[in-house]
Protein backbone atom coordinates (compact mmCIF):
# COMPACT_ATOMS: atom_id res chain seq x y z
CA UNK A 1 0.00 0.00 0.00
CA UNK A 2 2.95 2.75 0.73
CA UNK A 3 3.80 2.00 -2.80
CA UNK A 4 0.16 3.30 -4.12
CA UNK A 5 -0.11 6.01 -2.03
CA UNK A 6 3.60 7.65 -3.36
CA UNK A 7 2.73 6.85 -6.95
CA UNK A 8 0.41 9.66 -6.86
CA UNK A 9 2.53 12.68 -5.31
CA UNK A 10 5.17 11.29 -7.95
CA UNK A 11 2.74 12.09 -10.68
CA UNK A 12 1.92 15.00 -9.36
CA UNK A 13 5.57 16.08 -8.82
CA UNK A 14 6.30 15.36 -12.53
CA UNK A 15 3.03 17.15 -13.75
CA UNK A 16 3.96 20.08 -12.07
CA UNK A 17 7.42 20.30 -13.65
CA UNK A 18 5.60 19.88 -16.72
CA UNK A 19 3.58 23.36 -16.41
CA UNK A 20 6.85 24.81 -15.25
CA UNK A 21 9.00 23.66 -17.96
CA UNK A 22 7.24 26.07 -20.69
CA UNK A 23 8.31 29.35 -18.63
CA UNK A 24 11.66 27.77 -17.97
CA UNK A 25 12.36 27.68 -21.23
CA UNK A 26 11.15 30.98 -22.45
CA UNK A 27 13.18 32.84 -19.78
CA UNK A 28 15.91 31.96 -21.89
CA UNK A 29 15.24 33.85 -25.04
CA UNK A 30 14.55 37.58 -24.47
CA UNK A 31 12.06 40.23 -25.74
CA UNK A 32 12.16 40.66 -29.84
CA UNK A 33 10.57 44.08 -29.34
CA UNK A 34 12.67 45.64 -26.30
CA UNK A 35 16.02 43.73 -27.72
CA UNK A 36 15.24 46.28 -31.18
CA UNK A 37 14.39 48.58 -29.32
CA UNK A 38 17.47 48.86 -26.79
CA UNK A 39 19.79 47.74 -29.84
CA UNK A 40 18.69 50.63 -31.84
CA UNK A 41 19.34 53.32 -29.24
CA UNK A 42 22.94 51.70 -28.81
CA UNK A 43 24.14 51.34 -32.16
CA UNK A 44 23.22 54.57 -32.93
CA UNK A 45 24.78 56.41 -30.06
CA UNK A 46 27.80 54.50 -31.00
CA UNK A 47 27.78 55.31 -34.76
CA UNK A 48 27.47 59.30 -33.93
CA UNK A 49 31.08 58.94 -31.62
CA UNK A 50 33.69 60.03 -34.22
CA UNK A 51 36.35 56.98 -33.76
CA UNK A 52 38.11 57.30 -36.90
CA UNK A 53 41.79 56.04 -36.80
CA UNK A 54 43.75 57.65 -37.48
CA UNK A 55 44.16 60.25 -35.85
CA UNK A 56 42.46 57.39 -33.37
CA UNK A 57 40.35 58.06 -30.22
CA UNK A 58 38.30 55.31 -29.10
CA UNK A 59 38.21 56.55 -25.60
CA UNK A 60 34.24 57.85 -25.94
CA UNK A 61 32.84 54.61 -27.19
CA UNK A 62 34.96 52.85 -24.31
CA UNK A 63 33.50 54.98 -21.74
CA UNK A 64 30.36 54.90 -23.45
CA UNK A 65 30.39 50.89 -23.38
CA UNK A 66 31.79 50.75 -19.48
CA UNK A 67 29.03 52.83 -18.54
CA UNK A 68 25.93 50.84 -20.21
CA UNK A 69 28.01 47.43 -18.78
CA UNK A 70 28.64 48.18 -15.43
CA UNK A 71 24.89 50.37 -14.64
CA UNK A 72 23.94 46.45 -15.08
CA UNK A 73 26.66 44.83 -12.79
CA UNK A 74 28.94 43.31 -15.27
CA UNK A 75 32.25 43.16 -14.57
CA UNK A 76 34.53 45.88 -16.44
CA UNK A 77 38.17 46.31 -16.73
CA UNK A 78 40.05 49.02 -19.03
CA UNK A 79 43.39 48.56 -20.59
CA UNK A 80 45.17 51.24 -22.58
CA UNK A 81 48.90 51.92 -23.83
CA UNK A 82 47.54 55.27 -24.73
CA UNK A 83 44.82 57.31 -21.69
CA UNK A 84 42.94 57.97 -25.12
CA UNK A 85 42.82 54.52 -26.92
CA UNK A 86 41.47 52.24 -24.12
CA UNK A 87 40.55 48.46 -24.21
CA UNK A 88 37.26 47.60 -22.51
CA UNK A 89 37.43 43.79 -21.01
CA UNK A 90 33.98 42.92 -19.64
CA UNK A 91 33.18 39.49 -18.68
CA UNK A 92 30.52 37.48 -17.46
CA UNK A 93 31.40 33.97 -14.83
CA UNK A 94 30.80 30.46 -15.73
CA UNK A 95 30.63 27.12 -13.30
CA UNK A 96 34.46 26.41 -14.97
CA UNK A 97 33.15 23.16 -16.36
CA UNK A 98 34.55 24.71 -19.68
CA UNK A 99 37.10 27.35 -20.83
CA UNK A 100 36.09 30.63 -21.84
CA UNK A 101 34.47 32.00 -25.19
CA UNK A 102 35.77 35.40 -26.60
CA UNK A 103 33.46 37.77 -28.17
CA UNK A 104 35.44 40.46 -29.84
CA UNK A 105 34.96 43.65 -31.55
CA UNK A 106 36.93 46.68 -32.14
CA UNK A 107 35.53 50.65 -31.66
CA UNK A 108 37.58 52.02 -34.14
CA UNK A 109 36.58 53.11 -37.55
CA UNK A 110 38.29 54.18 -41.09
CA UNK A 111 38.57 57.72 -42.06
CA UNK A 112 35.78 59.70 -44.19
CA UNK A 113 35.05 62.19 -46.80
CA UNK A 114 32.23 64.05 -45.93
CA UNK A 115 31.34 65.29 -49.24
CA UNK A 116 30.89 62.27 -50.51
CA UNK A 117 28.44 61.06 -48.02
CA UNK A 118 24.47 60.99 -48.68
CA UNK A 119 23.94 61.39 -45.09
CA UNK A 120 26.30 62.70 -42.71
CA UNK A 121 28.82 59.76 -41.54
CA UNK A 122 28.05 60.19 -38.02
CA UNK A 123 24.74 60.92 -38.27
CA UNK A 124 22.95 57.46 -38.19
CA UNK A 125 20.39 58.00 -40.34
CA UNK A 126 17.79 55.78 -41.28
CA UNK A 127 16.06 55.96 -44.40
CA UNK A 128 14.44 53.13 -46.37
CA UNK A 129 15.15 50.66 -44.05
CA UNK A 130 18.87 51.33 -44.02
CA UNK A 131 21.26 52.94 -41.24
CA UNK A 132 24.07 55.27 -42.59
CA UNK A 133 27.14 55.72 -40.97
CA UNK A 134 30.82 55.00 -40.83
CA UNK A 135 31.11 51.84 -38.74
CA UNK A 136 27.90 50.56 -39.38
CA UNK A 137 29.69 47.20 -41.02
CA UNK A 138 32.78 47.99 -39.96
CA UNK A 139 32.66 47.06 -36.93
CA UNK A 140 30.25 48.84 -34.72
CA UNK A 141 27.50 46.45 -35.80
CA UNK A 142 29.66 43.32 -33.86
CA UNK A 143 30.17 46.16 -30.90
CA UNK A 144 26.58 46.56 -30.44
CA UNK A 145 25.86 42.66 -30.80
CA UNK A 146 28.18 41.35 -28.29
CA UNK A 147 27.23 44.17 -25.92
CA UNK A 148 23.29 43.34 -26.57
CA UNK A 149 24.66 39.44 -25.82
CA UNK A 150 26.30 40.69 -22.43
CA UNK A 151 23.10 42.56 -21.50
CA UNK A 152 20.52 40.04 -22.33
CA UNK A 153 23.21 36.15 -20.65
CA UNK A 154 23.42 39.26 -17.67
CA UNK A 155 19.42 40.52 -17.53
CA UNK A 156 18.33 36.40 -18.23
CA UNK A 157 20.44 35.12 -15.23
CA UNK A 158 21.51 32.09 -17.97
CA UNK A 159 23.33 29.48 -16.20
CA UNK A 160 27.16 29.43 -17.70
CA UNK A 161 29.63 26.19 -17.97
CA UNK A 162 31.92 29.49 -19.90
CA UNK A 163 33.07 32.55 -18.63
CA UNK A 164 31.88 34.98 -21.53
CA UNK A 165 34.47 37.42 -22.83
CA UNK A 166 33.94 40.80 -24.35
CA UNK A 167 37.26 42.62 -26.21
CA UNK A 168 35.53 45.68 -27.26
CA UNK A 169 39.18 46.54 -29.11
CA UNK A 170 40.95 49.84 -30.01
CA UNK A 171 43.42 50.16 -32.89
CA UNK A 172 42.20 47.60 -35.49
CA UNK A 173 42.43 49.73 -38.64
CA UNK A 174 46.01 50.64 -37.99
CA UNK A 175 47.00 51.17 -35.09
CA UNK A 176 47.33 47.58 -33.40
CA UNK A 177 50.41 48.23 -30.92
CA UNK A 178 47.15 49.81 -28.73
CA UNK A 179 44.89 47.42 -28.87
CA UNK A 180 45.10 43.85 -30.16
CA UNK A 181 48.85 43.07 -29.65
CA UNK A 182 49.12 45.56 -26.13
CA UNK A 183 46.40 43.22 -24.86
CA UNK A 184 48.02 39.79 -26.14
CA UNK A 185 51.44 40.47 -25.21
CA UNK A 186 50.60 42.36 -21.85
CA UNK A 187 46.90 41.14 -20.98
CA UNK A 188 46.35 38.33 -22.03
CA UNK A 189 45.10 36.27 -19.14
CA UNK A 190 42.51 38.68 -19.09
CA UNK A 191 41.21 37.67 -22.84
CA UNK A 192 42.80 33.80 -23.20
CA UNK A 193 39.88 31.25 -24.36
CA UNK A 194 39.24 28.40 -26.24
CA UNK A 195 37.15 30.15 -28.61
CA UNK A 196 36.68 33.22 -30.50
CA UNK A 197 33.96 34.79 -32.47
CA UNK A 198 35.01 38.17 -34.05
CA UNK A 199 34.74 39.85 -37.33
CA UNK A 200 35.88 38.60 -40.77
CA UNK A 201 32.76 36.58 -41.89
CA UNK A 202 29.16 38.15 -43.48
CA UNK A 203 26.13 36.61 -44.61
CA UNK A 204 25.66 37.20 -48.51
CA UNK A 205 22.66 38.32 -49.80
CA UNK A 206 21.32 38.93 -53.29
CA UNK A 207 18.12 40.54 -54.40
CA UNK A 208 17.10 40.31 -51.17
CA UNK A 209 17.37 36.58 -50.71
CA UNK A 210 20.06 34.68 -48.57
CA UNK A 211 22.40 32.97 -50.79
CA UNK A 212 25.39 31.59 -48.08
CA UNK A 213 26.98 32.83 -44.99
CA UNK A 214 30.84 32.79 -44.74
CA UNK A 215 32.65 32.45 -41.55
CA UNK A 216 36.61 33.11 -41.44
CA UNK A 217 38.76 30.35 -40.10
CA UNK A 218 41.74 31.47 -41.31
CA UNK A 219 43.26 34.38 -43.20
CA UNK A 220 46.17 35.24 -45.55
CA UNK A 221 49.46 36.59 -43.96
CA UNK A 222 50.25 40.03 -44.71
CA UNK A 223 53.78 41.14 -46.27
CA UNK A 224 55.56 43.70 -48.45
CA UNK A 225 58.63 42.89 -50.69
CA UNK A 226 60.12 46.06 -51.78
CA UNK A 227 62.01 45.67 -55.00
CA UNK A 228 64.96 48.24 -55.69
CA UNK A 229 66.56 48.53 -59.08
CA UNK A 230 70.24 49.63 -59.33
CA UNK A 231 72.29 51.68 -62.39
CA UNK A 232 74.05 54.15 -63.96
CA UNK A 233 72.72 57.77 -63.30
CA UNK A 234 72.86 59.85 -66.92
CA UNK A 235 71.31 62.91 -68.74
CA UNK A 236 67.91 61.65 -70.07
CA UNK A 237 68.84 63.13 -73.37
CA UNK A 238 70.76 59.49 -73.94
CA UNK A 239 69.46 56.89 -73.58
CA UNK A 240 71.39 53.85 -71.11
CA UNK A 241 70.07 49.86 -71.38
CA UNK A 242 71.24 49.79 -67.85
CA UNK A 243 68.25 52.48 -66.68
CA UNK A 244 67.30 51.60 -63.15
CA UNK A 245 63.71 52.20 -64.12
CA UNK A 246 63.58 49.68 -66.90
CA UNK A 247 64.97 47.43 -65.14
CA UNK A 248 62.11 48.11 -62.42
CA UNK A 249 59.50 47.77 -65.12
CA UNK A 250 60.42 44.72 -66.32
CA UNK A 251 60.60 42.87 -63.13
CA UNK A 252 57.57 44.12 -61.91
CA UNK A 253 56.16 43.13 -64.77
CA UNK A 254 57.61 39.59 -64.44
CA UNK A 255 56.07 39.44 -61.19
CA UNK A 256 52.55 40.68 -62.47
CA UNK A 257 52.55 37.69 -65.22
CA UNK A 258 53.70 35.16 -63.01
CA UNK A 259 50.58 32.56 -62.10
CA UNK A 260 51.72 31.76 -58.64
CA UNK A 261 51.08 27.93 -57.80
CA UNK A 262 47.38 26.84 -56.22
CA UNK A 263 47.57 25.84 -52.65
CA UNK A 264 44.74 24.79 -50.52
CA UNK A 265 44.19 23.86 -47.53
CA UNK A 266 41.30 22.82 -45.17
CA UNK A 267 39.46 26.37 -45.50
CA UNK A 268 39.47 26.56 -48.76
CA UNK A 269 39.01 23.07 -49.99
CA UNK A 270 35.92 22.80 -47.87
CA UNK A 271 34.91 26.42 -49.42
CA UNK A 272 35.18 25.51 -53.20
CA UNK A 273 32.99 21.93 -51.72
CA UNK A 274 30.22 23.90 -50.03
CA UNK A 275 29.80 26.20 -53.00
CA UNK A 276 29.84 24.07 -55.41
CA UNK A 277 26.72 22.91 -53.63
CA UNK A 278 24.94 25.44 -53.99
CA UNK A 279 25.88 26.82 -57.57
CA UNK A 280 24.87 26.47 -60.68
CA UNK A 281 26.00 23.31 -63.21
CA UNK A 282 28.63 25.26 -64.88
CA UNK A 283 30.06 27.26 -61.70
CA UNK A 284 29.42 23.86 -59.67
CA UNK A 285 32.10 22.29 -62.10
CA UNK A 286 34.47 25.08 -61.93
CA UNK A 287 34.75 25.04 -58.22
CA UNK A 288 35.22 21.26 -57.98
CA UNK A 289 37.61 21.52 -60.78
CA UNK A 290 39.95 24.07 -59.01
CA UNK A 291 40.16 21.22 -56.12
CA UNK A 292 41.72 18.43 -58.75
CA UNK A 293 45.08 17.17 -57.97
CA UNK A 294 45.45 17.37 -62.06
CA UNK A 295 47.02 20.12 -62.90
CA UNK A 296 45.53 19.96 -66.47
CA UNK A 297 41.91 19.79 -65.09
CA UNK A 298 42.30 22.57 -62.31
CA UNK A 299 43.90 24.87 -65.05
CA UNK A 300 40.91 26.23 -67.14
CA UNK A 301 38.98 26.95 -63.26
CA UNK A 302 42.16 28.72 -62.56
CA UNK A 303 41.97 30.50 -65.54
CA UNK A 304 38.44 31.65 -65.55
CA UNK A 305 39.05 32.82 -61.58
CA UNK A 306 42.00 35.03 -62.54
CA UNK A 307 40.09 37.06 -65.61
CA UNK A 308 36.34 36.72 -64.03
CA UNK A 309 36.68 35.74 -60.54
CA UNK A 310 39.87 37.89 -59.09
CA UNK A 311 38.92 37.14 -55.18
CA UNK A 312 38.43 33.59 -55.49
CA UNK A 313 42.02 32.97 -57.45
CA UNK A 314 43.26 35.16 -54.80
CA UNK A 315 41.89 32.47 -52.18
CA UNK A 316 43.93 29.65 -53.97
CA UNK A 317 47.33 30.35 -53.79
CA UNK A 318 49.73 33.51 -52.25
CA UNK A 319 49.47 36.59 -54.15
CA UNK A 320 51.46 39.29 -55.21
CA UNK A 321 49.80 43.08 -55.93
CA UNK A 322 52.06 45.99 -57.50
CA UNK A 323 51.25 48.88 -55.61
CA UNK A 324 53.79 51.51 -55.38
CA UNK A 325 56.41 52.37 -57.91
CA UNK A 326 59.01 55.40 -56.77
CA UNK A 327 61.87 56.32 -59.13
CA UNK A 328 63.73 59.82 -60.51
CA UNK A 329 63.08 63.35 -59.62
CA UNK A 330 63.25 65.66 -63.07
CA UNK A 331 62.61 65.07 -66.20
CA UNK A 332 65.85 65.16 -68.08
CA UNK A 333 67.95 62.95 -65.10
CA UNK A 334 68.08 59.11 -65.34
CA UNK A 335 68.14 57.92 -61.77
CA UNK A 336 70.54 55.47 -60.25
CA UNK A 337 68.42 53.83 -58.38
CA UNK A 338 64.17 53.20 -58.81
CA UNK A 339 61.94 50.84 -56.42
CA UNK A 340 58.40 49.39 -56.01
CA UNK A 341 56.57 48.11 -53.45
CA UNK A 342 54.51 44.42 -53.60
CA UNK A 343 51.56 44.24 -51.85
CA UNK A 344 51.75 40.18 -50.72
CA UNK A 345 49.49 37.89 -49.08
CA UNK A 346 51.38 34.28 -47.50
CA UNK A 347 49.01 31.48 -47.61
CA UNK A 348 49.18 30.56 -43.98
CA UNK A 349 51.52 27.34 -44.40
CA UNK A 350 53.88 29.72 -47.10
CA UNK A 351 57.35 29.87 -45.51
CA UNK A 352 57.99 33.58 -46.33
CA UNK A 353 62.14 32.92 -46.64
CA UNK A 354 61.32 30.45 -49.52
CA UNK A 355 58.83 32.24 -51.72
CA UNK A 356 60.99 35.81 -51.25
CA UNK A 357 63.58 33.48 -52.89
CA UNK A 358 61.27 31.80 -55.64
CA UNK A 359 60.70 35.55 -56.47
CA UNK A 360 64.25 36.39 -56.92
CA UNK A 361 64.24 33.30 -59.26
CA UNK A 362 60.96 34.99 -61.35
CA UNK A 363 62.38 38.40 -62.01
CA UNK A 364 66.71 36.94 -62.66
CA UNK A 365 67.65 40.05 -62.82
CA UNK A 366 71.04 40.65 -60.36
CA UNK A 367 70.14 44.92 -60.70
CA UNK A 368 66.87 44.37 -58.93
CA UNK A 369 67.56 43.55 -55.05
CA UNK A 370 64.13 41.73 -53.61
CA UNK A 371 63.68 42.23 -49.88
CA UNK A 372 61.17 42.01 -47.37
CA UNK A 373 60.35 45.36 -45.83
CA UNK A 374 58.49 46.48 -42.49
CA UNK A 375 55.09 45.72 -42.79
CA UNK A 376 52.17 44.98 -39.70
CA UNK A 377 53.21 41.67 -39.18
CA UNK A 378 50.13 39.30 -38.37
CA UNK A 379 51.55 35.50 -37.27
CA UNK A 380 49.98 32.39 -39.62
CA UNK A 381 47.05 30.48 -38.08
CA UNK A 382 44.29 28.12 -39.04
CA UNK A 383 41.25 27.64 -37.57
CA UNK A 384 39.40 23.93 -37.41
CA UNK A 385 35.99 22.89 -38.58
CA UNK A 386 35.91 20.55 -36.52
CA UNK A 387 35.25 22.05 -33.15
CA UNK A 388 32.32 22.64 -31.13
CA UNK A 389 32.30 26.74 -31.64
CA UNK A 390 32.10 26.00 -35.72
CA UNK A 391 29.47 23.20 -35.65
CA UNK A 392 27.81 25.49 -32.98
CA UNK A 393 27.95 28.61 -35.78
CA UNK A 394 26.55 26.33 -38.89
CA UNK A 395 23.18 25.11 -36.06
CA UNK A 396 22.91 29.13 -36.12
CA UNK A 397 23.06 29.81 -39.73
CA UNK A 398 20.44 27.10 -40.39
CA UNK A 399 18.37 28.56 -38.25
CA UNK A 400 19.08 32.63 -38.27
CA UNK A 401 19.49 32.26 -41.91
CA UNK A 402 18.42 28.71 -43.35
CA UNK A 403 21.78 28.90 -45.24
CA UNK A 404 24.78 26.90 -46.10
CA UNK A 405 27.99 27.93 -43.81
CA UNK A 406 31.22 28.23 -45.86
CA UNK A 407 34.36 28.19 -44.34
CA UNK A 408 36.78 30.82 -45.53
CA UNK A 409 39.96 31.97 -45.73
CA UNK A 410 40.18 35.67 -45.79
CA UNK A 411 42.35 37.48 -48.20
CA UNK A 412 42.47 40.59 -46.14
CA UNK A 413 43.71 40.52 -42.28
CA UNK A 414 42.11 40.80 -39.13
CA UNK A 415 42.79 40.79 -35.54
CA UNK A 416 41.99 37.07 -34.87
CA UNK A 417 45.46 36.38 -36.37
CA UNK A 418 46.91 37.18 -33.04
CA UNK A 419 44.99 34.95 -31.22
CA UNK A 420 45.17 32.12 -33.13
CA UNK A 421 48.78 32.33 -32.99
CA UNK A 422 48.28 32.19 -28.78
CA UNK A 423 46.02 28.50 -29.71
CA UNK A 424 42.59 30.51 -29.48
CA UNK A 425 40.10 28.89 -31.66
CA UNK A 426 38.66 32.19 -33.95
CA UNK A 427 35.50 33.04 -36.49
CA UNK A 428 34.80 35.42 -38.30
CA UNK A 429 31.02 36.54 -38.76
CA UNK A 430 28.92 39.35 -39.84
CA UNK A 431 26.22 40.64 -40.89
CA UNK A 432 23.91 39.91 -43.99
CA UNK A 433 24.99 42.21 -46.60
CA UNK A 434 23.05 43.04 -49.96
CA UNK A 435 25.69 42.12 -52.79
CA UNK A 436 24.23 45.47 -55.23
CA UNK A 437 25.58 47.55 -52.68
CA UNK A 438 28.83 47.55 -53.22
CA UNK A 439 28.28 48.80 -56.93
CA UNK A 440 26.37 51.57 -55.30
CA UNK A 441 29.64 52.50 -53.05
CA UNK A 442 28.58 51.15 -49.91
CA UNK A 443 30.06 49.34 -48.07
CA UNK A 444 33.20 48.68 -45.46
CA UNK A 445 35.92 51.37 -46.25
CA UNK A 446 33.92 52.64 -48.80
CA UNK A 447 32.95 56.32 -49.75
CA UNK A 448 29.16 55.35 -47.64
CA UNK A 449 28.46 52.50 -45.53
CA UNK A 450 25.14 51.32 -44.34
CA UNK A 451 23.43 48.28 -42.62
CA UNK A 452 20.05 47.10 -43.26
CA UNK A 453 18.24 47.21 -39.51
CA UNK A 454 16.17 43.81 -40.02
CA UNK A 455 20.04 42.47 -40.88
CA UNK A 456 21.36 44.43 -38.03
CA UNK A 457 18.52 42.79 -35.28
CA UNK A 458 18.72 39.49 -37.04
CA UNK A 459 22.63 39.54 -36.57
CA UNK A 460 22.14 40.74 -32.83
CA UNK A 461 19.49 37.39 -32.42
CA UNK A 462 22.09 35.15 -33.97
CA UNK A 463 25.33 36.43 -32.23
CA UNK A 464 23.35 35.69 -28.59
CA UNK A 465 22.45 32.34 -29.92
CA UNK A 466 25.88 31.19 -31.01
CA UNK A 467 27.77 32.81 -27.45
CA UNK A 468 24.67 31.09 -25.51
CA UNK A 469 24.54 27.60 -27.03
CA UNK A 470 28.54 27.74 -26.78
CA UNK A 471 28.78 29.06 -23.55
CA UNK A 472 25.45 27.65 -21.37
CA UNK A 473 26.09 24.08 -23.39
CA UNK A 474 23.07 23.81 -25.72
Amino acid sequence: MPLNRSTPSLRWRLFLAFLLLPSTLSAAQPDREALEAETMRHFQALIRLDTTDPPGREVDAADYLEKVLTAEGIEVNRFALEAHRPNIVARLRGNGSARPVLIMAHTDTVNVDPAKWTHPPFSADTEGGHIYGRGTLDDKDNVVAALMTMLTLKRLKVPLNRDVIFLAESGEEGATRVGIQYMVNNHFPEIDAEFCYAEGGSVARREGKVRFASVQTTEKIPRAIELTASGPAGHGSVPLRQNAVLHLTRAVAKVGDWRIPVSLNETTMAYFQRLAGISEPEAAQRYLDILHPDPAIRAPADDWFVENEPLHASMVRTSISPTIINGGYRVNVIPSEAKATLDTRLEPAQDPETFLETVRQVIDDPAIKVAWVPRDLRPPGISGLNTEAFKVLEAAVTKHYNATTLPTMSTGATDMAYLRSRGIACYGIGPAVDGEDGPLGYGPHSDQERILESELHRFVRFNYDIVRNLAAGG
